[in-house]
């Protein structure tokens, strides 16, 4: 009887029906047990290799690739600390709902248990952070078991894919000898003409018309209603300008939403909430939500629970940590606005009364709501801008208004779940063209070097970064080859010396000042410009505010990976944003 080799056809058939099923990338994790799969992925020849010496940095940078393509990347280790290393990006993958498929390899089940080398529980290892789990055990030569391969791998990106997407863990066993033995391979036959093995087909959850109904007889009777959009929105925003026309409603959106555009966008609400005056008098009679909370901690707090709002989201997920959220609808939150909208318009082209016994706003409620949130913004947005360019020095929530404003359309920005993210939704004037992305699944401050390169490889495009120096040096191994991997990525970091998001915490004020220094501000006292030149990435430091935008834009232009170090000083850093609320707070103190 012919012995046939069924571990090199079973990663064979795996690769062929990821590839089938619309898999691009690889990332891979250089080790010993992983070679069956390893040699499978390099040899098919249809999927591009990346190959990062750190498992934490593959991880986070598998996670990009799929944050900028929305398709999973296959992401293969060896067993051991090195599935280990995976964890912080497959938590992240999870809570962001990014496709991503995580292939670990193990020894078989006869070496557990014994003391052998490299050697840990993988089953379950990453517990419930993932959409599905599923343990082969060792591939062998056993009848339907080419219908069960095949079927495994297009059941993983079928699954990883969603909804919602998020990661699959695969523990793939592999018996020695790991290369292939060079006998004849089992067959393996996937479906003609380069189909899946399965193909899943899953709709958009589309709003029922009771839900409709209901939803626009609200919207319509509710002149001051605001639309509040946060990360993982999923609404195009023309949906959401549309809708925002329909309606009346001043819309609040967080920059990683998509969403803050059109002139219905007000982006300087974290600044006039400041302000009590302000924000009693405008608080709304209903609120819909889209996606996760706002990060603005002024803006959350401000939504409680005695505001009604409806929380629009697909995926059966409660992004409601105030649980402040009367009712749920769990649909696509770009198809229920569209449908409100529709309605709300066709109701005022034929001159039908709302669906709803109540009283229906008036044009003159409408206008009033809108004109006054319109009329504080461009008051806010002008004490703003006059605050930041009052001198040339480097402030983290000028470089934030700047950079944004200046990135080129079609550029991708990432930007780090610490400062960075408050100073952009702080500071950022409304604009299109730009996809923004930030970990805020968790808002962990790892693997971002090596989230920004993933992104920039999985969306083809010009990506930057905007970093702190704590984020930056968590990541450093994210610039190992970087420069070698074909993709333009610029990353900014704000080099403050430490921590400085602590400085606007409680912690600042009850410590001492050493306390406060060696526990929370944390200075490193390292030169980042040598640390980028010692991983081959060039890198230049920038000490003037004005001249940030064009070394930016001078860096994109250029193309590669390019690092920009700004100096900036944590104690100034608290006195100039509260300049900035104060000036705001001046500004509409009339309003």
């Amino acid at each position: 009887m012919t012995v046939r080799d069924a571990q090199a056809a079973f990663c064979t058939a795996l690769v062929d029906e990821w590839v089938r099923s619309g898999v691009e990338e690889a990332v891979i994790a250089p080790g010993s047990r992983s070679t069956p799969l390893a040699l499978a992925l390099a040899r098919d020849g249809r999927l591009r290799l990346n190959v990062l010496l750190d498992e934490r940095s593959g991880s986070f940078f598998a996670l990009g690739i799929g944050m900028a393509s929305g398709r999973p990347a296959v992401l293969l280790c060896t067993s051991g600390t090195a599935a280990a290393n995976f964890h912080p990006a497959v938590v992240e993958a999870h809570h962001a709902r990014v496709p991503m498929l995580v292939c670990t390899a193990d020894r078989p089940p006869e070496m557990h248990g014994t003391g052998a080398g490299q050697t840990i529980d993988q089953v379950h290892l990453f517990g419930r952070s993932v959409q599905w789990f599923c343990a082969p055990g060792p591939p062998e030569d056993l009848p339907g078991a080419p219908a069960a391969w095949r079927s495994l791998a297009a059941r993983s990106v079928a699954e990883a894919s969603g909804p919602p997407a998020g990661p699959v863990h695969l523990d793939l066993a592999f018996r020695e000898p790991l290369l292939p033995t060079g006998q004849p391979l089992v067959e393996v036959p996937g479906r003609s003409g380069g189909r899946p093995w399965t193909v899943s087909t899953v709709d958009r959850t589309a709003p029922g018309g009771a839900t409709v109904d209901r939803l626009s007889a609200l919207v319509a009777t509710t002149p001051r209603g605001l639309l509040v959009a946060g990360w993982g929105a999923d609404t195009p925003a023309e949906t959401a300008e549309r809708f925002a026309r329909a309606s009346g409603w001043p819309v609040l959106a967080d920059p990683i939403s998509g969403l803050r555009s059109g002139r219905h966008a007000i982006s300087t609400y974290d600044a006039l909430l400041r302000s009590a005056r302000f924000a009693d008098a405008r608080r709304p009679d209903l609120v819909i939500r889209v996606g996760a909370p706002l990060t603005s901690k002024v803006t959350t707090t401000w939504l409680d629970a005695s505001i009604p709002q409806i929380v629009i989201d697909p995926d059966r997920t409660w992004l409601d940590p105030q649980r402040a959220a009367g009712v749920r609808v769990e649909a696509s939150a770009g198809l229920t606005l569209d449908a409100i909208a529709q309605r709300l318009e066709r109701d005022a082209e034929s001159g039908a009364p709302p669906l709803s016994h109540h009283s229906s706003m008036s044009d003159q409620d409408a206008s009033s709501w809108l004109s006054a949130w319109q009329a504080a913004d461009a008051a806010a947005r002008a004490a703003i801008d006059a605050t930041l360019d009052a001198d040339d020095v480097v402030f983290e929530g000028r470089v934030a208004r700047d950079l944004f404003a200046a990135l080129p359309d079609g550029t991708v920005l990432l930007v780090a779940s610490s400062m960075s993210v408050r100073d952009l939704e702080w500071f950022a004037a409304p604009r299109t063209g730009v996809r923004v992305h930030s970990n805020r699944g968790v808002n962990g401050i790892d693997g971002l070097i090596s989230t920004t390169i993933g992104l920039a490889a999985g969306s083809g495009v010009p990506t930057v970064a905007l970093l702190g120096d704590l984020a930056f040096l968590h990541d450093t191994n994210g610039l190992l080859g970087a420069k070698s991997r074909g993709v333009d990525a610029v990353i900014v970091v704000l080099d403050n010396d430490g921590g400085g998001i602590f400085s606007f915490l409680p912690q600042a004020e009850a410590c001492g000042a050493q306390e406060f220094e060696t526990l929370f501000g944390t200075p490193h006292g390292v030169d980042l410009v040598a640390v980028a030149e010692a991983h081959g990435v060039s890198a230049e430091r920038v000490t003037s505010a004005s001249a940030v935008a064009d070394s930016m834009r001078d860096a994109i232009a250029a193309g590669g990976v390019k690092v920009i170090v700004l100096p900036t000083d944590r104690a100034g850093s608290v006195v100039r944003h509260q300049s900035a609320w104060d000036a705001v707070a001046s500004a509409v103190a009339g309003v």
